[in-house]
């Protein structure tokens, strides 16, 4: 094997490792990539000049327009948090469904659907939903198995229901690979794909996967009935509930009715949507009288640390990018990817069962950055949607929040869990969400409709 492969494959492993040891993601990647250039380059297995690339690509990702969502969404998803939105919809949709086996769990469930749609930030939710209803779920003799699953699988809903920051990252990240996938094929009438056309593809296999959550807390009210009794206040009118549903439903379904309506009915780009949600997240908050200095100087701390930690990575990874191709290793993976036996089918599954490995250790933004630019070239000359890619890469990573050990949603639920929760609980809770989403994974990968209908019909 030339020495330059040799090289590749050591900085694979070598990123990994050092990540594994707790090292910051963006300055890990940044890092090994330069010591790894150098000595390629002192080794003859290097051309630096792939270096010279590095300002033009920074100033590409400072000066890419629908990029500018992220810090938006952040910020739209921070000052919803702090409206104190989600804790009213929590006791409310509680006392709606209360009555029911199980229906503190599907109410937790349905506000996680709503919160995703509306703030699309998962450690948020996942530690709002269990400030607020884990407490309510174990006084009421849920199984805290079931219920630490519960409130993190809903969670983790805000990775693939638009509008999404996961979204944003990883169709920006497609789009790119897509078009140059296409351009080496010979194909120079290329189709137009987008963030718009991900969030357009992700919102039914999203509602689909939420549906499916549902589904299986009411297959678990009637077998094991012990497991989520009811629970709910007394002495509550049928009009004082509607009122108290209105006030906690209106706004934020107004909000994301503005926000992917315009995005999806073609009125705004998604970074021209973001930054209306974020005023209207403002507004919210002012409204529900929540606004006030203090309020305002933490959101703006929120979105600056969480927006500078996603930029830090893709800087970090453009680094990543160019060493990794400038030692050989994208034509490496090209090379294993298609002589594997079985053609696409099995390239495909390789990269699912890798990203999903991934996802035990590593971050959604992290495994965007590294794995999509290596593998979605090869995999985009099979003639497949790039929508349909997307969307199965999406539900992919929404995994890496619920996977022991290191999944983000078990360490956000055990950072609010009382004492007699134990890690254990909370591992095997989140073990029958995983099997849905693999099952959903399952589905779309057997229908692809399921992901290319809704921007067939709406955007072309």
């Amino acid at each position: 094997m030339p020495l330059n492969e040799v090289l590749s494959i050591l900085l694979l492993i070598a990123v990994c490792g050092v990540m594994m040891l707790g090292f910051p993601v963006a300055f890990t990647l940044a890092g090994v990539s330069v010591l790894f250039a150098l000595i390629g380059a002192a080794l003859g297995a290097f051309d630096v000049v792939f270096f010279h690339a590095i300002p033009s690509r920074f100033f590409g990702v400072m000066t890419n327009e629908v990029l500018v969502a992220v810090p938006l969404f952040v910020f739209m998803g921070v000052m919803l948090e702090r409206s104190r939105i989600a804790e009213d919809l929590l006791t409310t949709m509680g006392q709606c469904f209360g009555s029911l086996r199980g229906g503190l769990g599907l109410s937790v469930t349905f506000v996680g659907m709503l919160l995703a749609a509306s703030t699309g930030i998962v450690g948020a939710t996942v530690v709002t939903m269990g400030l607020l209803s884990l407490p309510s779920m174990l006084k009421a003799g849920y199984d805290h198995k079931l219920a630490c699953g519960t409130i993190c699988a809903s969670g983790t809903l805000g990775q693939i229901i638009p509008p999404s920051i996961a979204l944003v990252i990883l169709g920006d990240a497609l789009a790119g690979t897509y078009s140059e996938a296409q351009l080496a094929k010979g194909n120079y009438l290329i189709e137009p794909f987008s963030v718009i056309d991900l969030f357009a593809g992700a919102l039914l296999p999203g509602l689909m996967l939420g549906g499916f959550y549902l589904l299986y807390l009411i297959v678990t009210a009637f077998l094991r009935p012990s497991t989520c009794p009811p629970y709910y206040e007394t002495g509550v009118s049928m009009g004082e509930l509607s009122i108290r549903i209105a006030k906690a439903l209106l706004p934020p379904v107004f909000l994301v009715i503005a926000v992917l309506g315009s995005i999806l009915g073609g009125l705004a780009t998604p970074t021209e949507a973001a930054s209306f949600g974020g005023v209207g997240a403002t507004l919210l908050a002012a409204m529900r009288g929540q606004l006030n200095l203090e309020v305002i100087q933490e959101v703006i701390r929120g979105t600056t640390r969480i927006s500078c930690m996603v930029f830090a990575i893709l800087l970090g990874a453009s680094l990543f990018s160019l060493t990794f191709r400038g030692l050989g290793g994208d034509e490496l993976v090209h090379q294993f990817l298609s002589g594997l036996p079985g053609g696409f089918f099995t390239a495909m599954l390789i990269v699912m069962l890798v990203m999903f490995l991934l996802g035990f250790v590593l971050d959604f933004i992290e495994i965007v950055f590294i794995v999509v630019p290596l593998v979605a070239p090869v995999l985009f000359l099979a003639d497949i949607s790039p929508v349909w890619l997307g969307v199965m890469m999406g539900i992919n990573l929404q995994t890496s929040f619920l996977t022991p050990p290191f999944g983000w949603a078990l360490f956000y639920i055990r950072g609010v869990a009382p004492p007699e929760v134990s890690t254990f609980d909370i591992y095997k809770g989140v073990m029958p969400f995983v099997v849905i989403q693999v099952i959903a994974l399952v589905l779309l990968w057997n229908f692809p409709g399921i992901a290319t209908w809704l921007p067939d019909q709406i955007l072309k």
